[in-house]
């Protein structure tokens, strides 16, 4: 799953914005955007929740292709505005081989400008919009999806971290 959208727009080219979140594997992540200096290529996406059709098939296609991701250097993480717990179980529930990232103050999302205006079950309501992200190992946003469709997304994402 992938992240990074509106970032380039909110932060000086010479400028890293950090960030710190709980995550299913560290008790927190500390990672940068912006122009920093990166060992591997993140590769964020933006899921609405865990446990749902979409949110689920979407993450057994990452999963399925983890190691091929890991041969073009890109590191793959999952951010929702879910709990660390959830994502534990969701992690846990689906195999994910890759870690979950909880936003619940919805700080990475805001950053990225995911937060969207949609329409549950005839209610309108505020809710992630399906984004990923890749960013190159300089920091430099390098491919954005917006209003993503899982089939073939994670192969899409695949083929655009190889090119880089």
């Amino acid at each position: 799953m992938v992240l990074v959208a509106a970032y380039p727009d909110k932060a000086p080219e010479d400028e890293c914005v950090h960030y710190h979140v709980g995550s299913t594997y560290h008790s927190k992540i500390e990672h940068s955007t912006g122009h920093c200096q990166a060992a591997t290529l993140p590769d964020y996406t933006f899921y609405p929740k865990d446990n749902t059709p979409g949110c689920t098939l979407e993450g057994q296609d990452f999963r399925d292709l983890k190691a091929r991701f890991t041969r073009a250097n890109t590191v793959v993480l999952g951010v929702s505005r879910d709990s660390v717990k959830s994502h534990e179980g969701f992690k846990k529930k689906q195999n994910f081989n890759f870690d979950l990232l909880a936003d619940e103050d919805e700080k990475l999302c805001k950053l990225f400008d995911v937060i969207k205006l949609k329409n549950m079950y005839g209610k309108q309501v505020m809710g992630v919009e399906r984004s990923t992200f890749l960013i190159d190992a300089k920091g430099v946003l390098r491919r954005e999806w917006r209003k993503v469709k899982v089939d073939g997304h994670a192969a899409e994402v695949l083929e655009a971290a190889k090119a880089l």
